[in-house]
């Protein structure tokens, strides 16, 4: 295995996770609290799986998204 092509391709993996996921947060809680559906003082809890099931990887990962 090479460790560098290893890395860069999880890093590159991440990224892309990251990005798309923040872009989607963003616009659905926009348009959630432009109709009304929230506030925009709430404080939402937010579950993310990354699953990898060669390797038997199912990892969700918890947190909370405060709008204010």
């Amino acid at each position: 295995m090479n460790e560098e092509t290893f890395n860069m391709s999880v890093r590159k993996f991440l990224k892309k996770l990251g990005i798309t996921a923040q872009r989607e947060i963003e616009q659905r809680i926009r348009e959630a609290v432009a109709s009304g559906r929230l506030t925009g003082r709430e404080e939402l809890p937010v579950k993310a799986r990354v699953t990898l099931p060669e390797v038997g990887l199912d990892l969700e990962v918890e947190g909370r998204i405060a709008l204010e």
